[in-house]
């Protein structure tokens, strides 16, 4: 390998590793902060997953507005084609924004859970009484079960977002290129893979959704 090409690839995997850490160390910093005026990493968690469900509820209805758009265009009888797709845009650009929205705070979960179960898994080796320690052990397993399945639906569901967005933005382009009838009869074929595509979305937010209020009530307990 050319010796300023290997500096050049080293210097960026060690930018990386700074950040990662950078990073790692702002998230410690913050959650032991919080932790001195009494809000610890289970209720951190609590609050995310919270944030997280209420943002895939705003996706869903944001989704299921833009498809609304998408079937008024394919009924489209008369008026302006360009405010039409002026709103189809609009549509694209606002479910872009939810997406990663629910993208985002997914990741602050994901943060707030690798502390909380690192930390959790410490502190039951520091537990002297043999009972206790089982009791701790066993809702600490059935905690993280419970969060895998959780953490794995919302990744599905977030997973069912990047193809509707794609439709959403090809369907846009499209229109904006060939402003007239033709246009629109073109996208009607194209509505059946966006509607199924929406509906498998919604489905499966709902379950994400289901999973954490289930979630969020058994921390609370």
């Amino acid at each position: 390998m050319n010796i300023s090409k290997f500096s050049q690839n080293l210097c960026v995997n060690l930018a990386i590793v700074v950040s990662l850490l950078a990073l790692t160390s702002c998230s410690s910093a913050y959650y032991s902060a919080m932790e001195k005026v009494g809000i610890h990493k289970r209720d951190i968690m609590v609050d995310r997953v919270e944030a997280a469900k209420e943002s895939q509820e705003e996706a869903q209805e944001q989704f299921k507005s833009a498809l609304e758009e998408m079937t008024a265009l394919i009924n489209f009888d008369g008026g302006e084609l360009e405010d039409q797709y002026n709103v189809i845009q609009e549509q694209y650009e606002n479910s872009k924004e939810a997406a990663e929205l629910v993208s985002s705070r997914i990741e602050k979960v994901e943060d707030v859970s690798d502390a909380l179960f690192d930390e959790w898994q410490d502190e039951i080796g520091q537990i002297s009484s043999v009972n206790l320690k089982r009791q701790s052990s066993l809702k600490f397993k059935e905690t993280q079960r419970r969060y895998k399945t959780l953490i794995k639906s919302m990744h599905k569901a977030e997973s069912k977002m990047a193809p509707v967005l794609t439709a959403l933005k090809d369907n846009s382009l499209f229109l904006k290129h060939n402003l007239n009838a033709q246009a629109v009869g073109a996208l009607q074929g194209e509505m059946i893979a966006i509607e199924k595509d929406v509906s498998s979305l919604i489905k499966d937010m709902n379950t994400a959704i289901e999973q954490s209020q289930k979630f969020i009530d058994m921390l609370e307990k």
